[in-house]
């Protein structure tokens, strides 16, 4: 089962390094952009906002660096905007991009702006996301590719199946989507990725964390391997020959290098709370909590969604998938009973079917290649093409030699 009526998040590409200062006249646009400076697609970026509008502004730069943009609000006539813009253009260093957010609907003074440089104009009110998308577009170059998705995946608690759900969810977009798509392990110690995929890559993420100064494109082309059409694994080296004290940042430079290789990036994020896990969690375009039906995932489950909502007010709800749901005698929480728990809904729930996921798990193969024709299938393309924001899924023919060909390409990679 999939919610159908649960649909991605815009995507907006994080803004880069950058330094912004606002100069408001009014106090709710500086509320909106205080707002906007803690959006996770921010989270680079150092912010300022000042009261005084464009003249504050003048004053501010003649005898001061100009940052890298500035955002003045102006409420028409009375605020002198193009004398403003005029003075501002003898201060402003090279380089210096100019947003200015307007009270006045009026192409004249628009072409009056941008005759000026003027970045972007944008009509009062604003929201968060709306001056984000403006800021982030400036830095965007004119044909370059957009950002992929990052889709982290995470378990509610230990044993739940999200690893098992992100592999086959990564390498569903994959084929069914026919989306490139990159599955990180980001369990560096006890990672399951390369044996369900029936690899044995000398190198891994491991390689990218603990080596950043030497991580470029070209490092990570080397570090990933090919699991099927357009897939492909960074795998988790999975020894413990040291220990994993990363920094809160220790992901940021690799995920920044996935999104801009592939499409789509599924994160296998390991059950652990720390602040790059934490981070990566907030970060991410979209979240899958795994939960079993039982009391001890429903209310992790629930901090989880509360703390991430916190964290992403301008975000929808993290999904919440719930696993091994009919286990023969075994007391469970009811799927409706646990969304009306959550006070959100199950983005999709997955049959307890242990034949079928152990043979997958032993044979070091996803689900659909050792029965392409069970339900749970259905729900890894449902979930698929939600998150990648289609309604329809490009399943191709079925083939029944597929799982032996596959299988064989794989003995003849290692």
């Amino acid at each position: 089962m999939v919610d159908p009526n649960q649909t991605p998040e815009r995507l907006i590409a994080p803004v880069p390094r950058i330094t912004i200062q606002a100069f408001c006249e009014t106090q709710d646009t500086a509320v909106v952009i205080e707002a906007a400076s803690s959006d996770r697609r921010m989270q680079k970026a150092h912010v300022k906002v000042q009261m005084g509008g464009g003249a504050a502004a003048v004053e501010a730069y003649r005898h001061a660096p100009t940052p890298n943009v500035i955002v003045i609000e102006t409420q028409g006539a009375k605020s002198r905007p193009i004398e403003c813009l005029d003075s501002l253009a003898e201060v402003c260093d090279a380089g210096t991009k100019v947003i200015v957010i307007g009270h006045v609907n009026d192409v004249m003074l628009y072409r009056q702006f941008l005759q000026r440089g003027v970045s972007e104009y944008l009509m009062a009110p604003v929201d968060p996301i709306m001056l984000i998308q403006a800021v982030s577009d400036l830095f965007s170059a004119p044909g370059a590719k957009p950002v992929g998705r990052t889709i982290a995946v995470v378990g509610a608690k230990g044993g739940v199946g999200a690893s098992t759900l992100a592999h086959n969810l990564a390498w569903t977009i994959a084929r069914e989507q026919e989306t490139a798509t990159v599955i990180a392990d980001l369990d560096i110690a006890f990672g399951t990725a390369s044996l369900n995929f029936n690899q044995d890559p000398p190198q891994g993420i491991a390689e990218a964390v603990f080596s950043p100064e030497r991580l470029d494109a070209n490092l990570l082309d080397r570090l990933l391997s090919k699991c099927a059409d357009n897939l492909t694994l960074l795998a988790a080296p999975a020894t413990l020959d040291r220990t994993i004290d990363l920094s809160e940042q220790a992901m940021d430079a690799v995920i920044d290098l996935l999104r801009n290789t592939v499409p789509c990036v599924v994160l296998d994020v390991p059950h652990v709370w720390t602040a790059w896990s934490k981070r990566l969690l907030v970060s991410a375009d979209e979240i899958l909590i795994v939960s079993a039906p039982e009391l001890a995932s429903l209310r992790n489950t629930k901090n989880l969604l509360t703390l991430l909502q916190q964290n992403r007010p301008n975000d929808a709800k993290a999904r919440v998938v719930l696993n091994g749901v009919g286990m023969s005698k075994r007391p469970e929480i009811s799927v409706a009973e646990f969304a009306k728990a959550l006070d959100a809904p199950i983005t999709a729930s997955l049959p307890f079917e242990p034949a079928l996921f152990g043979t997958a798990a032993n044979n070091g193969q996803m689900i659909a290649e050792v029965q392409a024709g069970a339900k749970v299938t259905d729900v890894f393309s449902a979930l698929a093409a939600t998150l990648v924001g289609r309604s329809e899924t490009r399943r191709p023919r079925a083939n029944l030699l597929e799982p032996l060909l596959a299988r064989l390409q794989r003995r003849k990679a290692s």
